[in-house]
């Protein structure tokens, strides 16, 4: 017996130009199967869930409307972008998302040529949109749309009115799809609000519009500003688009981003205007059409993978706990002692564990939006006045703020504490939310204390010393996911700054390590007896200060001194060997010369798998820690040899 499909109309639409070939009585059809098909992709792969579930109809309209891939969509984040991948040839590798060689969970320029501008941080969408409007216009390609798709959560972002500003300035061609899905700017009031977005978004209405202005102009001024102001009152008081009208937009809803009835109309009377730029904003429900999404409080923003019929979520039981969590309760026990601890947090809440501190301390915590400059600058003027803020942001997101971080905190030396979360690779998200770089960017910059918790018992630690400190700015960092099930200290201990600690005494080789690549070290170190290698192994604790005690001690007592760290180069390593460089330890030669190693991430931006696999890629693990001792030793081909057997 032949198995009827679910989606009998997607099934033919491999591209969106077949999608164009449907008549528009079908597209309420394609939406449902897609959405299906949307919801169970996701229940096998994990991943960003109702952010797409949201923009369903959104991308069906778009395709159809807009002839992609020559009229550009740009997807801001690209959490919602999933249902954009099945209509435009990804469906057969829709399975395949977040997974090693497969497709990535955002927007990528190279996966697809319906994916014109890459995007997992927020609030860019407008900016590269701005910028293909240009290029169409110095290329005079005066029929390409750009189209830029940004969430309401995005738009609190200064870079999106950045954008805007410059967009009205210039008067660019540029559509900007505002989603309204979290904040409710406005309500779409049904059939008359469709109805005066289609209106106020036709060439009629824009014409006739024109011609008044025109004549106006001719009109004392008193009466000319009077009746503009008079047209902008009336059509702003069904749509409360004022203030993207200041920006330079002319502003179209809102509209139900759920009705195609409602949407095709506006998007082709957009489309064939000729002038810009133009704001459509469309109200939408983040988790429409997947019953657990749309009960749920977070409506599956990410998920892992789920039974599609009960929504359950299949999470592995976890055997410690994470790392996130442990620094929430370590912060929520120390604020519980000092009323001056405050946390801030840039639109990520839940990611950094503040929404734990905020149900002990609402008062105290402060999710600015996505708006990593702004939390930094207001964390450094919370600290003028002697408070102790937690400015609390992924790594990947705080190299948005790295001029705040400079200018506002590090040269006025203000005690504003770091805690950078998502340091080190994280896996399944891939480049765009690694925590590469942040040991580098801040460990050269005067005044900073930049520490790295080797497990979860040194980050309770560490939180307590951040407390503890107040010459200046101090940042801690860890990795997303478990602890190794430390046992827990009852109360954090506040560690000397700069000194690291010997957590494994040997004679010939030192392995320095930084951060939680200490685990995999101390591994090694038990291999390595078997080649018959004794190996001390140190926990470095501070990439700054240096504990130079520690480190002249390593690098006097052993043959050879290598450091690991979950960064790229220019980092922790790369402190170490400037300094003893300048004390010229490698001035040595012969038998007394000190071998030194640095280990660090490749130069090279790695994409997404499990996080256990990308170090051991990048050499990283026990197995590459041995590999490296030995081979420095000048014993590689006994090392390959006895790994591979």
């Amino acid at each position: 017996m032949t198995k009827t499909s679910k989606t009998p109309l997607l099934d033919t639409i491999v591209t969106p130009a077949d999608l164009r070939l449907l008549p528009e009585t079908d597209l309420a059809q394609v939406a449902d199967e897609l959405r299906t098909e949307t919801v169970d992709a996701v229940s096998v792969t994990g991943g960003h869930l109702g952010a797409g579930l949201g923009v369903v109809e959104l991308t069906v309209a778009l395709h159809y409307v807009f002839d992609t891939p020559s009229d550009r969509i740009i997807w801001d984040v690209g959490h919602q972008a999933y249902p954009h991948k099945i209509l435009t040839g990804r469906r057969d590798r829709i399975r395949t998302l977040r997974k090693v060689g497969g497709l990535s969970g955002f927007t990528k320029r190279t996966e697809s040529e319906y994916d014109p501008f890459g995007a997992a941080h927020s609030s860019t969408s407008i900016s590269a949109g701005l910028g293909m409007a240009v290029a169409n216009s110095l290329s005079d390609k005066k029929t390409a749309n750009v189209v830029a798709v940004i969430g309401d959560g995005a738009m609190s972002a200064g870079m999106a009115y950045e954008a805007m500003n410059n967009a009205g300035a210039m008067h660019s061609r540029l559509i900007v799809i505002l989603n309204d899905n979290e904040m409710s700017i406005a309500p779409p009031a049904g059939a008359l609000s469709a109805y005066l977005a289609r209106l106020v978004s036709g060439g009629t209405y824009r014409s006739v519009r024109e011609a008044a202005k025109q004549l106006g102009r001719h009109l004392p001024k008193f009466f000319y500003d009077r009746a503009r102001k008079t047209e902008e009152f009336a059509r702003n008081f069904w749509a409360g688009g004022t203030m993207f009208e200041e920006l330079g937009f002319y502003y179209v809803g809102p509209i139900d981003g759920h009705n195609l009835d409602h949407l095709l109309p506006v998007l082709k009377n957009v489309r064939d205007s000729q002038t810009g730029p133009i704001l459509v904003h469309v109200v939408t429900q983040k988790g429409k059409g997947y019953a657990p999404a749309e009960a749920s409080s977070e409506k599956y923003h990410a998920v892992s993978t789920f039974d599609v019929v009960t929504g359950t979520q299949f999470k592995p039981k976890a055997n410690a706990p994470s790392y996130t969590k442990v620094f929430a309760d370590a912060l929520i026990a120390e604020a519980k002692r000092d009323d001056k601890i405050v946390a801030i947090t840039a639109a990520m809440p839940n990611g950094t564990g503040l929404d734990l501190f905020e149900k002990t301390f609402p008062e105290r915590t402060f999710d600015v939006g996505i708006a990593e400059q702004h939390a930094v600058t207001f964390a450094a003027g919370l600290a003028t006045e002697g408070y102790k803020p937690f400015c609390a942001i992924y790594s990947t997101f705080l190299q948005r703020a790295y001029d705040q971080v400079v200018h506002d905190v590090a040269i006025q030396n203000l005690p504003v504490r770091f805690a950078i979360d998502r340091a080190g690779l994280v896996g399944a998200d891939g480049a765009t939310h690694a925590g590469s770089f942040d040991v580098s960017f801040l460990g050269i910059l005067p005044n900073m204390v930049v520490m790295a918790a080797a497990n979860e018992a040194e980050l309770v630690h560490m939180v307590a010393t951040a407390v503890a400190y107040d010459d200046g700015p101090i940042a801690f960092r860890y990795p997303r996911g478990e602890g190794i099930g430390m046992t827990m200290p009852e109360r954090g201990e506040i560690l000397p700054i700069g000194k690291g600690r010997i957590v494994r005494e040997g004679k010939q080789v030192a392995i320095l390590s930084f951060g939680t690549r200490l685990a995999e070290a101390l591994i090694a170190a038990e291999d390595l007896a078997t080649y018959g290698v004794s190996t001390t192994v140190a926990d470095a604790r501070f990439a700054k200060p240096l504990d130079m005690d520690l480190i002249r001690k390593l690098a006097a007592e052993h043959e050879v001194l290598i450091t690991i760290e979950e960064g790229s180069v220019g980092g922790f390593g790369s402190f170490v060997m400037q300094a003893l460089s300048d004390e010229g330890v490698f001035d040595g030669t012969g038998h007394n010369a000190l071998k030194f190693r640095s280990m660090v991430l490749p130069d090279t931006f790695i994409d997404h798998d499990k996080p256990e696999k990308l170090y051991a890629q990048a050499g990283l693990d026990a197995k590459g820690i041995v590999v490296k001792v030995l081979e420095t030793l000048g014993q590689a081909g006994t090392t390959k040899q006895s790994l591979s057997a």
